[in-house]
C-alpha cells in the first residue's frame, strides 16, 4: 500500500511538474521576445481547454458517464462571472479581488446547475444520458441568447423579450444584450493565472481520485451493481462527481469570459461542437488519464494554428494526426510496441545487464 501511494505521489508530482515547466519555459521565451503574438494569444485558451478536458475526464473517465453538454457549464460560468465583473466594477476597484470573486462565482453557479441537472439526468445511462446532457447545453445557450439584463438605481431588471422591456430609467445600463451577449468585460486573464487555475483543477481532481470517495466513484464505474451491493450510495457519489466537474468547467468559463472583451452564447463558442471537442481531448489523451487530457488539449488546440500556413490542407493534416494518435493510443499492436520499447523497460534491461 505504501509503495502504491508513493508511486501515485510521484505520478502527481510529474503532472504538476510538466505544467510548471511549460509555464517557466514560455515565460523565459516571452521575456526574450522569442514567442510570436499569434502563439502568445493561444496561451490562455490552452489553459482554458486543458481545464475543460480535466473536468470532463472526471465525468467520462472516472465516473464512466458520457456527457455531451459540458460546454453548457462553461457557458454558465462565463456569463455569471462576466455579469458579476460588470456589476462590481465600481464597488470593487481592486482588479485581483474582483477577478478572484468572479472565478468563484462562475464555479459556484456552474456547480449549482450541475447539481440540479444531475438529479434527474444521472438516473439515465449510456446514449440516453448523452442525449439529455447535449440538450441541456443547447437549452442554456439558446436561453442566454434571449436573455436581457440591465441595471439602474432600482437594481437589476431581467427580460426575455428585448431591451425595451426591461423598464429601466434613462440612465440605466444594459449588461446582457441577448444575442449580442456581454461587452466591455475587463480582460483580466493572463497565462500565469491560467496556469494557477489549471494546477488547482489538477489538484482537486487528482486528490478526489485518490481519496475514499474517488475509489467509490471508480467502483460505480466498473460495476454499479457490485458497488451498490457493498453499500456504496450510487446517487450521492454520482452527484458529487458531476457537481465538481461542472464547478471546474465553470471556473474555465470564467477564465474564458475574462480573456475577451465581448462574450456571446454562439454555437461556435458554446455549442455541441465545443462539447464534442472537449470529448475528443479526453479520448485522445486517454479516458481516465488526467495528465493525458492536458497534453492532448494543448497539442490539439495549438496544432491547427501551427498548420495555418498550409491553408486548405490544414484541416486535412489535422484529421490525419487525430487518426494517427487514436491508432497509436488504442491499437493493441501499438500498445505492445510502447510497452516493449518504453524508456522504463529499456532502462530496466540495461540495469539488469550491468548487474549481470
Amino acid at each position: 500500500m505504501g509503495k502504491k501511494l508513493n508511486k501515485t505521489a510521484k505520478s502527481n508530482a510529474v503532472t504538476y511538474g510538466i505544467v510548471i515547466a511549460a509555464w517557466a519555459v514560455m515565460m523565459v521565451l516571452q521575456s526574450q521576445g522569442m514567442v510570436s503574438n499569434s502563439i502568445s494569444g493561444l496561451l490562455v485558451p490552452v489553459c482554458i481547454y486543458s481545464i475543460m478536458a480535466v473536468s470532463l475526464n472526471l465525468t467520462v473517465g472516472i465516473l464512466g458517464d458520457l456527457s455531451l453538454g459540458h460546454a453548457g457549464f462553461m457557458c454558465v460560468g462565463a456569463f455569471a462571472s462576466a455579469l458579476f465583473t460588470n456589476l462590481a466594477k465600481d464597488a470593487i476597484p481592486m482588479t485581483w479581488l474582483r477577478f478572484t470573486l468572479a472565478i468563484l462565482i462562475g464555479a459556484a453557479v456552474a456547480a449549482v446547475f450541475g447539481f440540479l441537472i444531475a438529479i434527474p439526468v444521472l438516473r439515465l445511462s449510456g446514449d440516453y444520458l448523452a442525449i439529455v446532457t447535449l440538450a441541456f447545453g443547447e437549452i442554456i445557450k439558446n436561453f442566454l441568447n434571449i436573455l436581457y439584463v440591465g441595471k439602474d438605481s432600482h437594481g437589476l431588471h431581467v427580460s426575455i423579450k428585448d431591451s425595451m422591456s426591461l423598464g429601466m430609467e434613462p440612465d440605466g445600463v444594459v449588461i446582457i444584450k441577448g444575442p449580442q451577449g456581454i461587452t466591455g468585460t475587463s480582460r483580466d486573464a493572463t497565462f500565469t493565472i491560467g496556469i494557477v487555475l489549471l494546477l488547482i483543477s489538477l489538484f482537486i481532481v487528482l486528490r478526489l481520485i485518490q481519496s475514499r470517495d474517488g475509489r467509490a466513484i471508480k467502483a460505480i464505474r466498473d460495476n454499479r451493481i457490485a458497488a451498490e451491493s457493498i453499500g456504496i450510495h450510487i446517487t450521492k457519489y454520482k452527484l458529487m462527481a458531476f457537481t465538481i466537474s461542472a464547478a471546474i468547467a465553470g471556473m474555465g468559463g470564467a477564465l474564458y469570459a475574462h480573456n475577451y472583451s465581448s462574450l456571446a452564447a454562439t454555437s461556435a463558442k458554446f455549442g455541441y461542437n465545443m462539447s464534442i471537442m472537449f470529448l475528443v481531448y479526453v479520448v485522445l489523451g486517454g479516458i481516465g488519464n488526467i495528465r493525458g487530457s492536458v497534453i492532448a488539449a494543448t497539442i490539439l488546440y495549438i496544432l491547427p494554428e501551427l498548420l495555418r500556413s498550409m491553408q486548405k490542407y490544414r484541416m486535412l493534416i489535422y484529421a490525419i494526426v487525430l487518426i494517427a494518435v487514436m491508432l497509436f493510443s488504442w491499437s493493441p499492436a501499438a500498445r505492445q510496441f510502447r510497452e516493449r520499447y518504453s524508456l522504463k523497460r529499456l532502462f530496466k534491461k540495461n540495469t539488469e545487464k550491468e548487474d549481470a
